[in-house]
């Protein structure tokens, strides 16, 4: 089971991954090679060919370089979807040439940035929390680099650091709520009145979005008289969306797929008949553990639209509980290469796009209606303030 990772990942992708890559190569032209590295041990330096495939392009060219977190840079998440806003920006722009170095251990976050910090990079963009030291050090050592992270906030601001965050306990909150509500329909198989989630770390990005899913659940048994069972997290009553504070059930890893399934298979074996892991690739081994069980159980994605990313799947997704990495990493880019490039924080929204639901694909017409304006409706009062969505009103919605 925890040996099929890589060859899960390719069965996940039917084969899109090889068209994709070969795709990203062929943007970044002949003479800006697109780079993916294993790994080094703790003490070893990046590699002399890392730092002279950047350096090849000349000019007019601006480099945009990517460091991704441990997940790698085909993790059918966050890490490959910043990569591909880098490559929408790339197309946008033909003078842009896109590069990324791909970790395996946290070991390799310091000495690749160092790798791009020498490599004429016009933007350095990061990915994900547990980046956030070593790129603000980098970016408070070096003033005239650009950066960006992706999923990660600042208590201060700098004008050569954009921080790109998503309030996902948004649109959680509605995938919470679609969830439960398919749970109780009895549809497709459907039938046990009882969700569960799970994350890859307990870290803040992953459980704001935690804490948005159940507190729709629970918002769904308030309007709806209902007791669906919500199991993975249990939020801190009143604690702020992603404080850490609650406990739930964890693989420690975004990249052993063995987990997944295995955490899958117990959150089914609790009752649960919809997944919604919060775990980037570890996710598709409890996509396996789903698929195994046949009818009567289902998932949700996170980060990116699972029907695109992992389309073996497809037909298990009802939905993805989606942030707007792509088109953020894509502005950030396309301002760094024009000159418009400013620091600080973004902070995407359901008002601003930023966060959303994914189309329901193959379970369009399976949801019933009045669910779908019960979410569409939701929506407008998250928009407008009306409506909490987090751990903070947890413990009220659950009372109810």
């Amino acid at each position: 089971m925890h040996g099929t990772r890589g060859s899960e990942r390719e069965r996940a992708s039917g084969g899109r991954r090889r068209r994709r890559w070969a795709g990203a190569a062929s943007i970044a032209g002949i003479g800006a090679v697109v780079v993916m590295m294993t790994a080094p041990a703790a003490s070893a330096a990046p590699s002399a060919h890392a730092r002279a495939s950047v350096h090849r392009a000349s000019g007019s060219t601006f480099n945009a370089c990517e460091v991704t977190d441990t997940g790698g840079i085909h993790d059918e998440s966050f890490n490959q979807a910043a990569y591909d806003g880098m490559l929408k920006a790339a197309k946008a722009d033909t003078s842009i040439k896109t590069h990324y170095l791909s970790s395996k251990a946290v070991t390799t976050y310091v000495p690749f940035i160092t790798t791009f910090l020498h490599s004429n990079c016009g933007i350095i963009v990061t990915v994900g929390y547990d980046m956030a030291t070593a790129t603000l050090k980098a970016a408070e050592q070096n003033p005239t680099q650009k950066f960006a992270i992706v999923d990660n906030t600042y208590t201060t601001t700098h004008t050569n650091l954009l921080a790109l965050h998503y309030d996902t306990n948004q649109d959680a909150f509605l995938g919470g709520y679609l969830a439960a509500a398919m749970s109780a329909s009895k549809i497709n198989g459907l039938k046990t009145g009882t969700v569960g989630t799970f994350g890859g770390q307990n870290i803040p990005t992953v459980d704001v979005y935690m804490d948005g899913w159940v507190a729709g659940v629970y918002y769904y048994n308030k309007v709806n008289h209902a007791h669906i069972k919500a199991l993975g997290w249990t939020p801190k009553p009143g604690s702020k969306p992603g404080s850490l504070e609650g406990q739930g059930l964890f693989t420690n890893t975004f990249t052993d797929e063995g987990k997944g399934f295995d955490d899958g298979t117990t959150l089914m074996s609790q009752g649960a008949d919809i997944i919604f892991p919060v775990a980037g690739d570890v996710g598709l081994g409890a996509a396996r553990a789903v698929k195994d069980k046949g009818k009567g159980y289902a998932m949700e994605w996170v980060d990116t639209d699972g029907c695109l990313l992992a389309k073996a799947y497809c037909s298990l997704f009802i939905t993805t509980v989606q942030k707007g990495i792509e088109a953020s990493v894509e502005h950030a880019v396309l301002s760094a290469a024009k000159g418009t490039f400013k620091g600080g924080q973004y902070t995407g929204t359901l008002k601003n796009g930023g966060v959303a639901l994914a189309p329901y694909h193959d379970w369009a017409s399976k949801i019933p209606s009045k669910v779908k304006k019960a979410i569409n409706a939701m929506k407008k009062k998250i928009e407008k303030g009306k409506l909490c969505t987090s751990a903070i009103c947890w413990a009220k919605y659950a009372a109810s």
